[in-house]
């Protein structure tokens, strides 16, 4: 990651992954209103709060070199498709079982 959106992204898909209000979000993390909508709209933040933020919706920050995030990063994207994949062909069995 390069830049605060897309921390400030991936922590926002991350609350809605896990089907939490804003509201549910700040009281996890014991913040107001006013600092969660500054973190969500990518203004810089403060480490403290970053790591606090993570804690509460289960992330972990690694700092690893460029080119093994790259590699992981390539890892992770190529495990997504085997897995849509996957599930498409299950999907189509259990279509194909009902007809």
């Amino acid at each position: 990651m390069r830049k605060i959106t897309e921390i400030s992204t991936l922590l926002k898909a991350r609350r809605q992954e896990l089907k939490w209000s804003q509201k549910d979000f700040l009281m996890a993390i014991g913040m107001t209103q006013q600092q969660y909508q500054r973190l969500e709209s990518g203004r810089d933040m403060r480490m403290s709060t970053l790591f606090r933020v993570l804690d509460a919706v289960g992330l972990e920050c690694v700092i690893l070199p460029k080119e093994l995030a790259a590699s992981i990063a390539g890892q992770t994207q190529a495990n997504r498709v085997a897995e849509e994949q996957a599930a498409s062909s299950l999907e189509a069995k259990l279509k194909a079982l009902e007809d």
